[in-house]
């Protein structure tokens, strides 16, 4: 399961002086960039940017939206670099902060990223987005009850906002307390029933429970409202594992892995795939080194054990 961090680039945009000052001249490049960002474009918006700092180099504006351009780009630690300016020369720059919270978060920097939580809660201890990034920091760094917690703040200060409750379920999910996460999935699914991730949650502790059509029901409506998520179709392959069409499962498994070679989660399915096969030698090249590096992940030592008897 993976908590989403679905978020909205914000950049910065001013209102210029019709006078011809220095301040109007940058003010014009970091419009230009930010057309050119709206536009899909986000290689020419740095050069714009770029114009900007050279004219300026304290523009904390400009860095943040060079930053937005390279997330762009998917060039994170540009972005951090970026962000990390920005900041230097506005120390109260909310949303660089943020932003920068997030991106440590994807660059793996969980600290830093908590850390950042806790500056922007400092600044702003009324904004969700603050406990946002706590939870999201708190739940990579396995801290389930702090992240709940965060979690809990941040709905009480957004409670229209559907993924804050999704992101408490999945908390509760990981606690294995899977009534109250079902009652607020619940809740979610009537303010926003076309939110994939809480489908897919609800598949995952319907998978848990044994209910294993239910859940691949589940998953399939979660993939049908996106697509481009590789955690959904790795699911939806474990639960056809399960449900002995253990083929058509490893081609959606492959499918999740293309998407993302990253996801533990995937090659542990391969892994239980070459069990149910009986190919000991490709189960264990999978599981061996999963059951000594996510030793606690579900499924890893009871299939490890099975391979390991084969």
């Amino acid at each position: 399961m993976k908590i989403r961090n679905k978020l909205i680039l914000t950049l910065t945009f001013l209102a210029l002086i019709s006078c011809d000052s220095e301040e109007t001249k940058k003010g014009r490049f970091l419009l230009k960039g930010n057309e050119k960002l709206q536009d899909n474009d986000p290689k020419s918006a740095i050069a714009f940017y770029i114009e900007a700092i050279s004219m300026d180099s304290t523009y904390a504006d400009a860095y943040f939206n060079k930053a937005m351009a390279h997330l762009r780009l998917n060039e994170l630690d540009k972005a951090i670099a970026d962000l990390n300016l920005a900041v230097k020369f506005r120390p109260d720059y909310y949303e660089a902060i943020f932003q920068r919270g997030l991106s440590f978060l994807d660059n793996g920097e969980f600290y830093k990223s908590r850390e950042d939580s806790d500056r922007l809660i400092k600044l702003d201890a009324n904004n969700w987005k603050s406990y946002f990034l706590a939870g999201l920091s708190q739940e990579k760094l396995r801290n389930f009850p702090a992240a709940l917690e965060a979690f809990e703040k941040a709905a009480a200060l957004d409670p229209a906002n559907s993924d804050l409750l999704v992101n408490q379920a999945t908390i509760l999910y990981y606690q294995k307390e899977f009534e109250k996460a079902k009652v607020l999935l619940s809740k979610a699914e009537e303010m926003n029933p076309s939110e994939s991730n809480l489908h897919n949650l609800r598949s995952m502790i319907l998978f848990d429970e044994k209910r294993i059509e239910e859940a691949l029901n589940s998953v399939e409506k979660a993939i049908s409202l996106d697509n481009r998520q590789a955690y959904f179709y790795n699911n939806k392959g474990l639960y056809l594992l399960f449900l002995n069409r253990a083929d058509e499962g490893l081609d959606l498994i492959n499918q999740s892995i293309q998407m993302d070679s990253k996801n533990p989660f995937a090659f542990r399915n391969k892994g239980i795939y070459y069990v149910m096969k009986e190919d000991k030698i490709t189960a264990l090249q999978y599981l061996t080194e999963l059951e000594a590096t996510y030793p606690d992940m579900d499924l890893v030592k009871e299939y490890y054990e099975k391979a390991q008897a084969l």
